[in-house]
């Protein structure tokens, strides 16, 4: 047997040891990741919370102003919209979107106005200049404001470009899968 048979045949041998090692590698990553999801764990991608990996906690009390919460996206016109716009991503809540990761600025009650800026009960909030159009020029249309109805929540985040309810408006409660905790994050 020449050199270069022998290596051949090694090389044809070794394929199925290969194929079989990545394929164990493969479902080992699948199901780390199922796994983590179930425990709820989740990874944040997008600015408006800094990005890493997060744990959702169950919530054990009421919805507060200064609760950073997960939250699904319900299945409106508008996160339609912003889902094809490439706002939203594909993703686990019954409306097929991501869920979000965002700050509670309001609750059932309180007053929202927007204008260039957004205010809660008649106070400004840092960080809240409401666009008019996206990165891509498209027209932004803001939330008319208003006594946030029974069982909502208005939802922000500081990153200008966030698409939170200055937008999209109040959430329902029921949206709501509990408390956003830091697990291993960054913030660049």
């Amino acid at each position: 047997m020449t050199m270069r048979h022998r290596d051949r045949v090694l090389r044809r041998l070794n394929r199925p040891v290969l194929i079989w090692r990545i394929t164990l590698l493969a479902t080992g990553f699948l199901l780390a990741i199922t796994v983590s999801g179930l425990l709820g764990f989740r990874v944040n991608l997008t600015p408006s919370e800094p990005l890493g990996l997060w744990r959702i906690i169950p919530l054990d009390r009421s919805v507060m102003v200064g609760d950073i919460v997960f939250i699904c996206p319900p299945a409106t016109p508008i996160m339609r919209e912003a889902r094809s716009r490439g706002y939203l991503r594909d993703g686990l809540c019954l409306s097929g979107m991501a869920p979000l990761i965002k700050a509670v600025l309001a609750v059932s009650g309180q007053t929202v106005d927007i204008c260039d800026d957004v205010r809660i009960d008649g106070e400004p909030i840092a960080n809240s200049r409401v666009m008019r159009e996206d990165a891509k020029g498209r027209p932004l249309v803001p939330y008319a404001g208003g006594v946030l109805p029974s069982r909502t929540v208005f939802v922000h985040s500081a990153f200008p470009g966030s698409f939170d309810s200055r937008y999209f408006g109040p959430l329902p409660l029921s949206n709501v899968l509990g408390l956003a905790r830091k697990v291993w994050t960054y913030a660049p």
